[in-house]
């Protein structure tokens, strides 16, 4: 991967972060056009900027977030990551094996978007409205939400937002808590990710360009 490559992935990620749409989906388009997308760095790389885009959200909500005081908060996030821990832990092989499939990326993105047009008319009638009201059991549920986006191409944002409203939470609410649940999850990405790279060393480094 050259420096001009990891820009145009890294600009590709930053319009895409905070939309309802992949960015995982879209950087691996990116990837395939520049003919980088099946190497073992290419894949670390994005998931690893994608945590630099999430902490972004400790940034911007770093009070909300570091309130020793919102212990139930914190455990409720705990609680939401456990499913995509699981998952993504049994299911990696199979999960990196569909990341080197444009097709599936384009399918997922183009079903996706349909979903998000009609949305708002089913999870239309929301009873929650303030973090305190969400159970840890929703919690969970919503984190099962969440790991549809082990589908390339399918958002996870959008993926567990969507979970939100489903279990009666306001639009807002629910994007609330999805921003910060992507912190602990993108955290446990990115550092299995890193392990793994670790041990297929020097497989996953960078092939040196000129």
């Amino acid at each position: 991967m050259s420096l001009i490559e990891a820009i145009i992935l890294a600009i590709v990620e930053g319009l895409t972060e905070y939309l309802p749409v992949s960015s995982t989906g879209h950087m691996i388009i990116t990837g395939s056009l520049m003919g980088i997308a099946e190497h073992p760095f290419t894949k670390l790389f994005e998931i690893c900027i994608q945590l630099g885009a999430i902490l972004a959200v400790v940034v911007l909500y770093w009070k909300r977030f570091f309130d020793v005081t919102r212990l139930q908060f914190y455990i409720k996030l705990i609680i939401a990551v456990i499913p995509a821990l699981a998952i993504g832990f049994l299911l990696s092989d199979k999960i990196d094996a569909l990341l080197e499939s444009p097709l599936t990326v384009a399918i997922s993105l183009l079903v996706g978007g349909i979903i998000l047009l009609f949305i708002d008319k089913v999870f239309n009638k929301p009873v929650i409205d303030k973090e305190e009201e969400i159970s840890y059991q929703k919690g969970f549920i919503i984190g099962i939400w969440q790991c549809i986006a082990m589908i390339p191409g399918v958002s996870r944002s959008a993926a567990s937002i969507i979970g939100g409203m489903q279990q009666g939470l306001t639009r807002s609410l629910a994007a609330e808590f999805s921003f910060f649940l992507a912190v602990p999850t993108m955290f446990a990405a990115t550092g299995y990710k890193l392990l793994k790279a670790y041990k297929e060393t020097p497989k996953c480094l960078p092939t040196a360009t000129t």
